[in-house]
């Protein structure tokens, strides 16, 4: 009787067993389905996982293009620094290695020591620390403490066409300027330091370093040159002290081929501190955006990224589009009492009382607003809207300049007698400084439309020539009988007109003075420039100056034409244009 056993607990035991095995067979399964999926599908990751526990690899920087002016100057270069970084399971003195890196790299304590601290294969300190500092580190011999060389970018003349060349981050990356639109000629291949270590993350003694060495990028030739450059900043720096001026901006460029040789906006920044503002502005109670905003409106090229209403300069695109049209002539006669009445507008004269009566070559000598309002009437909304598309006003130059901005002008349905007028003289639209200045070579060339560019070629370490940039010209802006009469003319106005302060004895000089009122009116802020060529017969450069909001005397022909004169006074024999004889 004591060995019967209740059928209820054999059936409970049974349950029990199979219960067991039922999760025995699952956990069996889920451990066959979790190797599976490491053994197959996810192999490869946990390879590189087990490859990064023996393997170390860090960075080695190439070294960036150089760019290197028309005379053989270099613009940008590099400078040797150090990447300092830390191997967790190499130090063996923790607190030392913190004080070290702490005081040498100016970084605080607490900082260093949640990096020294990191149980990782390798954790980065500080990249871009100078050569010395980064001697002075190897020289204390810390265990696990890496210090490599690589390549930051340095500017050797500072400031020097600084809106122009642009700089780039800490990747080595461009990102203003030429830096940015040439950067897939100018980034190099970094190469790589890789070392072998054992289990416990040690460097395998034997084992050695595999190097792969970095490829450094090419070097960009442009058509800047440094002497004119140079020349051009230290004169707009004058005109922008004596005048008080919000910033001046100059441009020079042959005019035959879009080379640009000069591109001025002052004030400039320091290329070498790119975000440190050129300015005494208190940003200590700005926001992150606004102190970005700020370094955003320091880092613009004026002369490309912003528009300005041209004024008087304007009006050899008016005159250049009467004479293709055949609606005036040289001798053709105007009356100016000092205003015309246009519609409900009385739009004056800047000489009080007027220039009487007066030829067409007169009214552009004396930059005279009735004759060139007569003149745009006799123009026309239809065909004064067809030559600024033919003029290539109306589409961006395709400078090599990132953010160029577009021209602004009302829609052709929107022009009416007042508007017509108004633009016939430079007033109520807008353009770029680089618009103007190339639509003025087009129509002063002979007529062929060029695209200004500052990138001429690509060439690697040794010399040899990889790229020739070409660029894009369309012939036929105007005539050349149009083009030849427009020489004559801006000659005209710096040998007997509103531009004869940029007259030069022996060097034949043509040009154009303009002064406009900045938006608002009557805030008694304006715009002064002047835009001049030489030689007048056969131009060989083109250089422009614009002052904005200077203090006292505004008027272009006053104070913006002897600056074109000083720097052609100088830059003329230097590119071998001889005065002439008598």
């Amino acid at each position: 009787m004591g060995s019967f056993m209740n059928p209820k607990c054999k059936t409970y035991n049974r349950k029990k067993i199979m219960i067991v095995f039922i999760v025995c067979f699952l956990a069996l399964a889920g451990l066959a389905a979790r190797l599976v999926q490491l053994m197959i599908f996810e192999s490869e990751y946990y390879q590189e996982l087990a490859e990064d526990l023996h393997e170390r690899e860090r960075s080695i920087k190439a070294a960036r293009g150089k760019i290197v002016d028309a005379s053989g100057t270099v613009l940008a270069d590099n400078r040797t620094v150090c990447t300092i970084s830390v191997v967790h399971s190499q130090i063996e003195d923790p607190e030392r290695v913190i004080e070290v890196l702490s005081r040498e790299l100016g970084i605080s304590e607490e900082t260093v020591r949640e990096r020294v601290e990191k149980y990782s294969s390798i954790e980065r300190i500080k990249a871009n620390v100078e050569k010395e500092t980064g001697d002075r580190i190897r020289a204390y011999e810390l265990a696990g403490v890496k210090v490599d060389e690589d390549f930051k970018r340095y500017y050797p003349y500072g400031s020097l066409a600084s809106k122009v060349l642009g700089f780039t981050g800490s990747d080595n990356q461009g990102i203003i300027g030429l830096e940015v639109v040439y950067d897939e000629y100018l980034q190099g291949i970094d190469g790589t330091i890789l070392t072998e270590t054992d289990a416990r993350g040690v460097e395998i003694a034997d084992a050695g370093e595999e190097r792969v060495e970095p490829v450094p990028g090419n070097d960009l030739y442009v058509s800047l040159d440094y002497n004119i450059q140079l020349y051009a900043q230290q004169a707009a720096l004058k005109a922008l002290e004596e005048k008080q001026a919000a910033y001046v901006s100059i441009l020079v460029m042959n005019p035959k081929n879009g080379e640009i040789y000069a591109c001025v906006n002052v004030p400039e920044f320091d290329l070498n501190d790119p975000f440190t503002l050129n300015t005494d502005t208190d940003t200590s109670g700005l926001t992150t955006q606004e102190k970005q905003d700020l370094l955003n409106q320091m880092w613009r090229n004026q002369s490309v990224n912003d528009t300005y209403e041209p004024g008087s300069t304007f009006k050899t695109i008016t005159a250049a589009a009467a004479l293709e049209k055949g609606v005036v002539s040289l001798d053709d006669t105007f009356n100016c009492p000092g205003y015309r009445i246009v519609e409900d507008r009385k739009i004056r004269c800047h000489k009080v009382g007027g220039h009487g009566t007066e030829t067409f070559v007169q009214a552009i000598m004396n930059s005279c607003n009735p004759v060139f309002i007569d003149i745009g009437q006799r123009i026309g909304v239809d065909d004064f809207y067809q030559y600024f598309q033919q003029f290539g006003l109306m589409s961006k130059t395709g400078i090599d300049i990132p953010g160029e901005a577009s021209t602004i002008m009302h829609k052709k349905e929107n022009i009416g007698a007042v508007e017509l007028a108004t633009i016939s003289f430079g007033q109520s639209f807008q353009i770029t400084p680089i618009q103007l200045a190339t639509t003025i070579s087009s129509i002063i060339n002979g007529g062929t439309r060029v695209t200004p560019h500052f990138g001429v070629e690509i060439r690697n370490r040794e010399g040899e020539l990889l790229k020739q940039f070409r660029y894009e010209t369309k012939e036929g802006i105007v005539s050349e009988k149009t083009s030849e009469t427009m020489r004559y003319l801006l000659e005209k106005v710096v040998s007997e007109g509103g531009g004869n302060k940029a007259y030069i004895e022996g060097y034949r000089i043509g040009g154009k003075t303009a002064t406009s009122q900045t938006l608002p009116r009557g805030t008694n802020k304006y715009i002064s420039s002047f835009v001049g060529f030489a030689p007048a017969d056969d131009p060989e450069v083109l250089a422009m100056c614009i002052i904005h909001n200077p203090q006292g005397v505004y008027y272009g022909g006053t104070i913006a034409a002897p600056v074109i004169r000083d720097i052609f006074e100088n830059i003329l024999p230097y590119l071998g244009i001889e005065k002439t004889e008598g």
